[in-house]
């Protein structure tokens, strides 16, 4: 807390944007929350994410994926962005050798993520397909030391973990907010907009604030696309997260912005609180990742809901009739992911899914054993 205090006091006006900020608290090396050599994910961590039903979402995915391989020519290559402790990755090269021996024999599968306690544990985790793996800790230098990637693509829960500013329309004006280092506490401060990153964005993106809505812009996540997102061949994305479509944004409970902490599960709406020991998250705003994607050359295939896209991959092909009276046995334990995954108040409710491709020309409907669960094309 110290040494943050001194670098945000240290900065013009001891003050920092929210987009810095969020950069020093996740990603910086010295006392960034993704950096630190603990726990983040399940129950010893600060949140739960959808690596907490690995075993069967892993198997949702690499039946898609390997019909996606067998049936279209695309080269099996798999890159995840943000692969956590390992888990999903196993999932999926487990049930891929099992599904489709020839195919696992030539596949590769990279993951990267910056924190270096996270592909410790991926190391470890991974171990059985080791000769599978590799990894990296930016997405950039990855593609600039392999080139253009084909394959596919997927990230769980990555976009919205990018720092992003926030802006706030207050007297009719739009102001940006601020982190400032005051008399020995963070405070946000505001200061009447003047950053031209940000007015192109709205500008571009076509929006226009309510009096006393309270915005994230995602510049980081722009820079991103525009940057990253050409340098692919043939490929398929499949991008998981939470987040908010434009008309959403508008709804006035959504007004309040979506910047807030995790901290040993428990939702914390101050995001100054806790700096460095908390995760830091904004909502996905989906309309915009759709928009870079669409200026970086990918082409929209589907966007739905978590648990229909596990219903169209065939999630429910795992469900195992004869459990048995054993609540403790493999088969009623894997029965319960499935129910929490697919059940109208499950955690799928929360996670809309994104397929892009690329030098691809899939259909939505293509692949799927269960098609009627996906939107009309």
């Amino acid at each position: 807390m110290d040494r943050l205090y001194e670098q945000i006091a240290a900065a013009p006006g001891g003050r920092v944007s929210y987009a810095d900020y969020m950069q020093m608290v996740l990603y910086d090396e010295r006392f960034g929350y993704y950096m630190r050599e603990r726990a983040k994910i399940g129950k010893e961590g600060d949140f739960f994410t959808n690596s907490s039903f690995a075993p069967v979402f892993g198997k949702a995915l690499a039946s898609l994926w390997v019909r996606m391989v067998e049936q279209s020519g695309l080269p099996p290559a798999v890159c995840e962005w943000g692969g956590g402790d390992g888990r999903l990755a196993l999932s999926v090269l487990e049930e891929w050798k099992k599904k489709s021996p020839h195919t696992y024999d030539r596949l590769s599968y990279t993951i990267i993520d910056q924190s270096p306690f996270h592909r410790r544990r991926q190391r470890e985790t991974l171990q059985p397909a080791a000769e599978k793996v590799e990894q990296y800790d930016d997405v950039s230098r990855w593609l600039a030391e392999r080139g253009p990637f084909s394959g596919i693509v997927f990230s769980n829960e990555f976009f919205d973990a990018f720092p992003v500013h926030v802006i706030v329309k207050e007297g009719g004006v739009l102001h940006e907010c601020f982190v400032a280092a005051r008399d020995g506490r963070l405070v946000e401060e505001k200061a009447p907009l003047c950053r031209p990153a940000i007015v192109r964005y709205l500008h571009e993106r076509g929006l226009d604030l309510a009096e006393g809505q309270r915005l994230e812009v995602p510049l980081a996540m722009k820079a991103f696309w525009l940057e990253v997102g050409p340098l692919f061949h043939q490929a398929v994305m499949v991008t998981i997260d939470y987040g908010y479509t434009d008309e959403q944004l508008r709804a006035p409970a959504r007004r309040h912005g979506s910047l807030r902490g995790y901290f040993r599960h428990q939702l914390v709406a101050d995001p100054l609180r806790h700096p460095g020991e908390m995760d830091l998250t904004s909502h996905v705003q989906w309309d915009a990742l759709r928009l870079y994607a669409r200026q970086a050359g990918w082409e929209e295939v589907a966007f739905v809901r978590q648990d229909r896209f596990l219903l169209a991959a065939g999630l429910l092909h795992e469900w195992n009739v004869s459990e048995g009276d054993d609540v403790f046995s493999p088969a009623s334990r894997q029965n319960r992911m499935i129910r929490a995954l697919i059940a109208d108040d499950g955690v799928s409710r929360f996670f809309d899914v994104l397929i892009l491709q690329k030098g691809m020309s899939f259909a939505a409907r293509d692949f799927w054993p269960a098609p009627e669960f996906l939107p009309a094309d």
